[in-house]
């Protein structure tokens, strides 16, 4: 296999990058919305109902809070209902902003997500509050609403493929979910299937070492790298 075959790396958000905390954001919605139906349209990888709409672009994000409201207290608004949605999203590691400086050295860093117009309010303050703006980070952002289709339909993926430029084998595809990464797989991308919880930086080193990219550029090498979190996450960029 050709070294250095892989050109870009395409990221999922919610599961990946940004950690989730699926049953503190029902709680909010039941508790500080009154709303009930929560598990009726919220899951960890693939939204339903009317959350699905919202995320295809389909419905506004003020059509979906009145869908929202419409079942709540009658004294909760629009701010409870993003306030609700943000508690889904509860960061992202130090180490994990450190691996993305270390893959831009190398890599065109992109994101692929399924998302909503105020869950990515909330996204965008998370990496910049962690110092590395999403602009900074990705050289585009795919994003479902924007996009109106999602994950795991094959157009996603051939959009994104063809916006790039760039052949699906010099891709590789990082997702938390079974199938958005066998969609990926079959539009021909390389695909690393994440563990949420595992070590990121290391899963992706061993992702690139088999697909034959082992990151030794010259004689400097990479021999192991202290992240923003102080730990050595394996050979990953230049220290």
């Amino acid at each position: 296999m050709e070294k250095n075959m892989i050109k870009a790396i395409v990221f999922d958000l919610g599961g990946v990058l940004i950690d989730l905390d699926i049953e503190r954001c029902k709680k909010a919605f039941r508790e500080d919305l009154g709303y009930s139906d929560i598990d009726e349209i919220l899951d960890a990888c693939h939204q339903k109902g009317f959350y699905s709409d919202l995320e295809e672009g389909k419905i506004s994000e003020d059509e979906f809070r009145s869908l929202i409201l419409a079942q709540s207290r009658p004294d909760a608004g629009a701010e409870d209902v993003d306030r609700a949605m943000w508690a889904l999203l509860t960061g992202v590691e130090p180490y994990k902003i450190g691996l993305l400086r270390e893959l831009a050295g190398r890599y065109d860093l992109y994101l692929l997500s399924n998302n909503n117009s105020i869950s990515m309010c909330r996204c965008r303050e998370i990496f910049s509050d962690a110092g590395l703006p999403m602009d900074e980070a990705f050289k585009a952002l795919f994003i479902s609403y924007q996009m109106k289709m999602l994950k795991p339909s094959p157009a996603i993926y051939g959009s994104m493929i063809a916006s790039l430029g760039l052949r699906p084998e010099e891709i590789l595809f990082i997702d938390d979910s079974e199938a958005n990464v066998k969609a990926a797989s079959k539009a021909g991308i390389n695909t690393l299937p994440y563990v949420p919880g595992t070590d990121l930086a290391a899963a992706i080193h061993r992702s690139l070492s088999a697909l034959g990219d082992s990151g030794e550029q010259d004689a400097d090498g990479f021999s192991g790298c202290l992240l923003a979190d102080g730990k050595n996450h394996g050979d990953l960029g230049r220290c």
